[in-house]
């Protein structure tokens, strides 16, 4: 199964990427895929996430070929 991540603001500089696809090995929630992604950065904020432009939540599961993006909360002034 192959996932399109994408991330955004602070979490695209602590990663040091904007996107890259993966390969899943097997059926992932949208909370694995991000402690994997996650395991060897600095990046301590909140993670907001929306697969396919609908935000979820952690236990989301992915389907093959599905956007996924990380960024913190939007906010505004």
């Amino acid at each position: 199964m192959i996932i399109v991540v994408k991330y955004f603001a602070s979490i695209s500089d602590a990663v040091g990427k904007t996107s890259e696809q993966i390969v899943l090995q097997h059926e992932m929630t949208v909370g694995e895929v991000w402690s994997d992604v996650s395991k060897n950065i600095k990046y301590t904020g909140k993670v907001m996430t929306a697969v396919n432009h609908e935000y979820v939540d952690d236990k989301h599961l992915l389907k093959n070929e599905d956007e996924v993006a990380f960024f913190p909360p939007v906010t505004g002034g």
